[in-house]
């Protein structure tokens, strides 16, 4: 295997695993901060948390249901988030297919079937059978939907910065992103203003309840905006070497970013120079130097930071 394969292999692991780690910290901010104090945050699992209130005690009047959820789940209790947040993504992965492609949708198939899973596990039952401990609980409401905000918040950039989703309403707002030129996380923040608004029409549903996830959902994509936009920003690099061709390639191989290689004459001495040119997210700015460092420890390096930068490989033109 070679040493390009290998890399693009362990780049793409990254990005699942980090889809899965994102996607895990929301799901305990859902169900250790939110769930107990029946406060419906907003996308995907918004919507199916008010399928679940709406359905509470309904299910016993429908035999096949009843049969269906009955032997895993108490039917009073209505349809479990999981079930109705797995089912609900079949058509907006359909759509998602037909504008962001093949791989945006699979890493989104990923998400919906790992969220899936994380919100139905019992996580206090399982610390409570390892350990005897329980999750320290809040009865501030207030304090919880902040906390919860946050956790989720970083957990969902984690997700969109591997370009993944969880579904649901993440679908949606990656379309209000492409093409109405607004950042994701206000995208996100008026789906979940339908969604929490939605609440009040199931019987849980009242004012404090919606205010709530209101806190909840704007605390959740402010955080979402400040991690991205920090993860965006982009560095300048000029890079003075006389092994700038080995430099060079180096970068495109393994950094897998753009150089271009310019003139240049060095007043002092008079002498022609190349001048390397590349520039990448600040994120990748210490594997530059780890690359530069190991072909010639003595090449002299100008960074600068990078206001906007537009095109293949970093933002489009526009987009937020």
């Amino acid at each position: 295997m070679t040493t390009t394969k290998r890399n693009s292999i362990l780049r793409q692991a990254r990005c699942y695993i980090m889809i899965a780690l994102g996607l895990l910290l929301y799901a305990l901010a859902w169900n250790i901060f939110l769930y107990p104090h029946h406060v419906a945050g907003g996308g995907g699992t918004g919507v199916a948390t008010i399928v679940m209130y709406a359905t509470r005690g309904a299910l016993t009047a429908i035999p096949i249901l009843g049969e269906l959820f009955g032997g895993m789940y108490t039917i009073d209790n209505g349809i479990p988030v999981s079930v109705t947040f797995l089912l609900m993504n079949v058509i907006l992965l359909g759509i998602a297919v037909k504008i962001f492609g093949w791989e945006f949708s699979l890493r989104s198939v990923y998400g919906v079937v790992m969220l899936s899973i994380w919100l139905a596990i019992p996580y206090e039952q399982i610390l409570i059978n390892l350990t005897g401990l329980h999750f320290p609980k809040f009865d501030d409401v207030f304090m919880s939907s902040i906390i919860a905000g946050l956790i989720a918040g970083i957990g969902m950039a984690f997700v969109l910065t591997n370009n993944g989703s969880s579904g649901g309403t993440d679908i949606i707002a990656k379309i209000i992103n492409k093409y109405c030129n607004v950042t994701l996380g206000r995208s996100l923040l008026l789906c979940d203003l339908v969604v929490i608004c939605s609440v009040g029409f199931t019987p849980e549903g009242n004012i404090e309840k919606i205010v709530y996830g209101l806190i909840m959902s704007f605390t959740m994509t402010t955080t979402i905006d400040m991690y991205i936009n920090g993860a965006r920003q982009s560095v300048q690099f000029f890079i003075f070497s006389k092994k700038h061709d080995e430099i060079a390639e180096a970068i495109s191989q393994e950094a897998h970013r753009g150089v271009t290689l310019l003139d240049g004459t060095g007043w002092y001495t008079k002498e022609q120079v190349k001048v390397v040119t590349v520039l990448v997210r600040k994120s990748e700015s210490t594997n530059i130097f780890k690359i530069v460092k190991g072909i010639d420890p003595n090449a002299f390096i100008s960074q600068s930071a990078a206001i906007g930068v537009y095109g293949k490989g970093f933002d489009q033109i526009g987009q937020k």
